[in-house]
């Protein structure tokens, strides 16, 4: 791992230099903090108009950035070309953590800021035991139906309702259930409903690798009702043109599904009948990091925004800008934010939801759980076999980091 670092640092420090004088410097007043994100509008206009009123003595310019995790490898801690924030997911923390750019967040709050923030966002912003980013929001996946074909009283509470459900109601071009079956982002709410896990806190691949087996060969049973092709746009077309009587995706399907006059439901997620545990997706954390260079150099103007962000009241913004599920628990006690169904439903999903693992390691795991997945799901393989080849793979590919 050092030795992965220690060119990921070089090639920083070498480019950073080339980049001096680009027009990316964040100049040297105090007051001025520039934050990179890749957010959409509502969420940015949300942010200035707050903070506009909330510190209206400091400078804060938001800057787009469709690379973001790109640029901040090239540009690192330079002064004169890096940001001195920027507000993005939490699963590359241990990427930049690593690099040494990243300030830890708990030494620039006042003592007892996180107190009403959710478990989960603060386990996924924390990484080694050092807090590196201030939670905003969350997304998680949730189950999703068509209230044309799905009532209320059919939502199944456990997989085996749902597989009943699917076998009564697939055939002749129509589905009782789709999802992205064969894509590792999707895949891992059944390994963690078996107790199993795509890789632990130090970077060891499938450290249960039973449950791992189990959760595939469960799965398939229910991929078989389901179509081969589970890109996106395919999963996303059945459920919008009601072929697909449920779902499960992302919050950023709710849009279309209430634009195309879906009826739509979000329920609880399917409890797994053999372990009792529900399937439970991954979630993703954005919030605020903060760069060394800015914590040092700019500590008051830093303090100070933190400070805001740490409020309710942004949350509360931001939950009715773009259907965001605030980090910080006080503001469902906003009847605006508790009459939210989708709001709400991501709120529920957090008690089990699992936050996408933030150490390096897991950027190999994503290609090697798509292809086992394709494997077993897709090319019909033997789970046992095809398992043992993925977990040899994701061994070597990790020992190549270190």
């Amino acid at each position: 791992m050092k030795r992965f670092f220690s060119l990921l640092l070089c090639a920083a420090m070498l480019l950073s230099l080339a980049a001096c004088g680009s027009g990316g410097a964040t100049g040297t007043d105090a007051n001025k903090l520039v934050i990179w994100h890749d957010k959409e509008d509502a969420v940015i206009s949300a942010l200035s108009e707050y903070l506009s009123q909330a510190v209206p003595d400091l400078d804060i310019q938001f800057e787009k950035k469709t690379s973001l995790t790109d640029s901040l490898k090239l540009v690192g801690n330079d002064p004169s070309a890096a940001p001195d924030l920027f507000l993005f997911a939490h699963d590359k923390i241990g990427v930049f953590a690593e690099m040494g750019i990243l300030a830890p967040i708990e030494p620039l709050l006042e003592e007892g800021t996180l107190e009403d923030f959710l478990p989960m966002t603060l386990q996924a912003a924390a990484y080694k035991d050092t807090l590196y980013q201030l939670p905003l929001y969350f997304e998680t996946l949730l189950f999703m139906y068509n209230r044309r074909y799905m009532q209320d009283n059919e939502v199944p509470a456990t997989t085996e309702e749902l597989y009943s459900y699917m076998e009564n109601n697939t055939g002749r071009g129509r589905y009782g259930f789709v999802e992205q079956h064969s894509t590792a982002y999707y895949s891992a709410a059944w390994i963690h409903g078996f107790g199993g896990s795509i890789i632990d806190s130090d970077g060891n691949p499938f450290p249960d690798a039973q449950a791992v087996q189990d959760a595939l060969a469960y799965h398939l049973k229910f991929v078989r009702l389901m179509p081969g092709e589970t890109e996106y746009n395919t999963v996303n077309t059945l459920f919008l043109e009601g072929k697909a009587d449920a779902t499960i995706g992302g919050p950023w399907m709710v849009p279309s599904a209430r634009e195309a006059g879906i009826d739509l439901g979000i329920a609880p997620m399917p409890t797994v009948d053999e372990t009792g545990l529900a399937l439970a997706p991954y979630s993703g954390v954005q919030g605020v990091h903060v760069l060394k260079a800015a914590a040092e150099k700019k500590t008051a103007a830093v303090k100070e925004l933190l400070g805001v962000l740490a409020k309710p009241e942004i949350g509360t913004s931001l939950a009715l800008a773009s259907g965001c599920a605030p980090a910080n628990s006080a503001c469902y006690e906003d009847s605006r934010v508790a009459e939210d169904t989708l709001v709400q439903a991501m709120r529920q999903t957090a008690e089990i939801a699992v936050p996408m693992p933030n150490i390096p390691e897991m950027d190999v795991m994503w290609t090697v759980v798509g292809n086992l997945l394709t494997d077993v799901n897709l090319s019909g393989k033997d789970i046992p076999s095809s398992f043992q080849g993925a977990k040899e793979q994701a061994e070597s590919l990790i020992a190549g980091m270190r």
